[in-house]
């Protein structure tokens, strides 16, 4: 099997079968983002307690890209400090645009390399670690 193969496995994976879709209760921070040029919308839940992320839940719609994005980065950060969540969310975006980085933290998200090769996608990928983004900074304002 060829590494591409498999990356498109892990992606469909996390598509067809996706971890913390969901909600969270009312008192969880909410982030609505959407991305205009294709449809893809989210809603992130974010339950932050002390600095950490308790927990993380989507829900939304898009393409295989952007959801499995989404189910990959809340398996990621969670039990995450919010300055590590951050961290992530960075090194995601050199990773997604091409840039060398390795995920100790959930190997599935190194799937979605072969996004860099087509920049339309990479705001599909993008959409729900923008979310975590905003979610923090709302969160440390509180």
């Amino acid at each position: 099997m060829q590494l591409d193969d498999l990356y498109r496995r892990v992606i469909m994976d996390h598509y067809k079968n996706p971890r913390n879709r969901g909600t969270l209760s009312d008192e969880a921070l909410t982030i609505n983002l959407n991305n205009p040029t294709c449809g893809d919308r989210i809603s992130l839940q974010l339950q932050v307690e002390e600095g950490i992320v308790k927990q993380a839940k989507y829900t939304g719609e898009g393409c295989s890209i952007s959801m499995s994005s989404a189910s990959m980065m809340t398996e990621a950060v969670k039990g995450k400090t919010v300055e590590e969540a951050l961290a992530l969310a960075d090194k995601f975006s050199t990773f997604i645009k091409g840039g060398d980085a390795e995920f100790d933290e959930l190997e599935d998200i190194e799937a979605l390399s072969g996004v860099s090769k087509f920049p339309a996608r990479i705001k599909c990928a993008t959409l729900s670690w923008n979310a975590l983004r905003k979610g923090i900074e709302q969160h440390k304002l509180q």
